[in-house]
């Protein structure tokens, strides 16, 4: 088949078609590029100087801190935002600790827990009851415990979740780990690490997982819960 028409014959092409032509079939082989050939771009990290508020008591977990009881999500306030978010940001929480494979996780019963303690949900900035810690190790053999505790939830764009965690070893009393940091969609870095953090490999910037990363609060409470974990001490 011959592609050169000449000016005056049957086939008149016009330089405006040929262009729009290429050009569309240039995009959306862009779109469908295979991850095959290259690689894929590493999981986005939150830039250190927005983690302003981390600690870890050492490098590396000892190595007989092999089990971690995880307490119910946790909010200064039982009604409202807050205690929606809780129940909505269990999942993604359970799902990033899950990932972290730095220990076994056990969840602890929120009814049990208040017959002995007096209350389900503690954010472990409290005054803790009298062998708080003894009646944690007793019932789920444990060798730490996990304070989980939303502190913001704005579930309507631009996003925002608040997560503080506190990972205390059982048998010593002994602080491990804590995290306190606010994930707020409308500063321009966490929205975009947001995003390369739910599909680092995305091609096309308007695919699905992009607009869910930055409107869907479950997704949104992962990406912060993965960013915060990943600050625990190594295994």
């Amino acid at each position: 088949m011959n592609f050169s028409a000449t000016p005056g014959s049957g086939d008149r092409r016009q330089p405006g078609k040929i262009w729009r032509t290429g050009w569309l079939i240039g995009l959306f082989a862009l779109g469908g590029l295979p991850a095959t050939g290259s690689a894929a771009p590493p999981a986005v990290r939150v830039p250190v100087r927005h983690l302003e508020n981390t600690f870890a008591a050492a490098a590396k977990l000892a190595p007989d801190f092999r089990r971690v009881a995880v307490l119910p999500v946790a909010a200064q306030t039982a009604v409202g935002d807050l205690a929606e978010g809780c129940a909505a940001l269990t999942p993604a929480l359970w799902e990033q600790l899950g990932k972290t494979g730095k220990f076994e996780v056990v969840a602890v019963d929120g009814d049990r827990l208040r017959q002995a303690a007096g209350r389900a949900n503690w954010t472990g900035t409290e005054t803790l009851p009298p062998d708080f810690f003894g009646y944690l190790r007793r019932e789920y053999a444990c060798d730490g415990v996990l304070f989980a505790e939303l502190t913001t939830y704005r579930a309507y764009a631009p996003l925002a979740v608040g997560w503080r965690f506190k990972l205390v070893d059982v048998r010593s009393g002994q602080i491990i780990w804590a995290a306190d940091e606010v994930f707020d969609a409308a500063r321009p870095a966490i929205f975009r690490a947001a995003q390369r953090f739910e599909a680092p490999a995305a091609v096309w910037p308007f695919r699905r997982e992009n607009w869910l990363a930055v409107n869907s609060p479950c997704r949104f409470g992962r990406y912060g819960a993965a960013i915060l974990l990943d600050t625990m001490p190594e295994r």
